[in-house]
């Protein structure tokens, strides 16, 4: 194998396991945000882990490869889901 060729298979194994870690604290913060919610009731922490459930789907879509053709929809998503974030934190600031 070339020099070349293994710089590019590392960046590719790295860039999966950016992307699972990334998918696994997200879903992990949804879970969290989702069951909070249940115990205290608290519509911030629920918008909070909707958001990160939000992101978890962009994650998901980039591992199974489809982020190249869901470009458009993925952006919406993201920004949806960091504009959910920003408006639980100030639902959170007011209490």
């Amino acid at each position: 194998m070339s020099v070349i060729h293994l710089l590019a298979r590392r960046w590719v194994m790295a860039f999966d396991l950016l992307t699972v870690t990334n998918l696994v604290l997200t879903v992990v913060i949804c879970v969290l945000g989702i069951g909070l919610y249940g115990r205290k009731k608290n519509v911030g922490v629920l918008y909070i882990g909707v958001a990160f459930g939000l992101l978890a789907i962009s994650h998901l879509a980039t591992l199974l490869d489809l982020a190249a053709s869901l470009t458009v929809p993925l952006v919406i998503l993201r920004t949806i889901g960091y504009l959910i974030i920003i408006y639980a934190l100030l639902v959170l600031a007011k209490k």
